[in-house]
This record gives C-alpha cells, structure tokens and sequence, in this order.
C-alpha cells in the first residue's frame, strides 16, 4: 500500500512539473515593437503659444499622431520640420506619438 502512496505521490508531482512548465512556455502576444527615437526633444511641455517643436538626432520626416485622454485620435499630421501646431486642440492632457523611420516613442503633451 506505502508502494501506491509512493507511485501517485510521483505521478502527481510529474503532472504538476510538467503542466506548470507548459504554462510557462506558452508566448503572450506580441505588441507592436517599438525602438526609441534617438535624441528625441519635445518642447515647450506644457505647451502656451499653440506651437510644440519635435526634434531628434536624425531629424528625419516624422508622423505625428495626439490622442486625447480617452485614446481618441484628435491630430495626425506628417512633419518634415520642427514646428508642430497643437493651437486648434483646447487646453487638457494629451498623448503625442512620434515615428520616424522604424523607431516610435509616445510622450505626454500638456496644453494650456
């Protein structure tokens, strides 16, 4: 009987072993990589004038992208110098994506 206690005390302990490192090899799904912009500057933050300027290191052509706090799209805009104008969006919080080339970076965007 001590024998059978032995055997499913073993087999159990297989089970488990083999179940958790299953768990553990499964992969998430992947989200979109995103590479960080090199010398990436934003400014002013919080913004006044209805004027922010982007640059970078490369200070290649950039899409633009501002979503408000509800993840709405509000701007999209292509940029091939700094100067982006935010004055048609109302004062608040918002989320400024910044691609160029194959880098992203997001950051946030004060307006006042």
């Amino acid at each position: 009987m001590a024998k059978n206690y032995f055997y499913i005390t073993f087999l159990l302990a297989f089970f488990f072993t083999v179940s958790v490192s299953a768990q553990d090899s499964k992969q998430l799904p992947k989200t979109q990589e995103s590479t960080s912009i090199e010398g990436l500057s934003l400014y002013p933050n919080p913004v006044t004038n209805g004027k922010v300027y982007i640059s970078s290191k490369n200070d290649l052509e950039k899409e633009i992208i501002v979503f408000d706090i509800l993840g709405k799209k509000v701007l999209q805009a292509h940029l091939v110098s700094k100067e982006l104008s935010v004055s048609e969006l109302p004062p608040g919080v918002y989320i400024i994506k910044i691609s160029e080339q194959n880098a992203s970076a997001t950051r946030k965007l004060i307006i006042r």
